[in-house]
């Protein structure tokens, strides 16, 4: 078994100094991924009809979208798929 003490040895802290650069711009991003994640939830949560409904007419939208894409493909039919 290990002791209190070793399980308490990693880096459970804040760095010394601040971020700067790329690991900055990560963090930001990061956060505000989360921020609207919540939002997102917290929306979800108060209204699950209307999140419901949008996510229907979304999917109904973009199968529509990729049925007409798809009749309007040219069709070759003396040409196999495979070949």
């Amino acid at each position: 078994m290990t002791d209190k003490q070793s399980l308490n040895a990693g880096f459970t802290g804040t760095p010394a100094e601040p971020p700067e650069g790329l690991t900055k711009a990560a963090k930001l991003a990061a956060d505000g991924m989360k921020r609207e994640a919540f939002a997102v939830a917290s929306g979800v949560r108060d209204h699950p009809h209307t999140a419901s409904a949008l996510l229907l007419a979304t999917g109904i939208l973009a199968f529509g979208f990729g049925y007409l894409l798809g009749q309007s493909s040219p069709e070759n039919t003396t040409r196999r798929y495979w070949r």
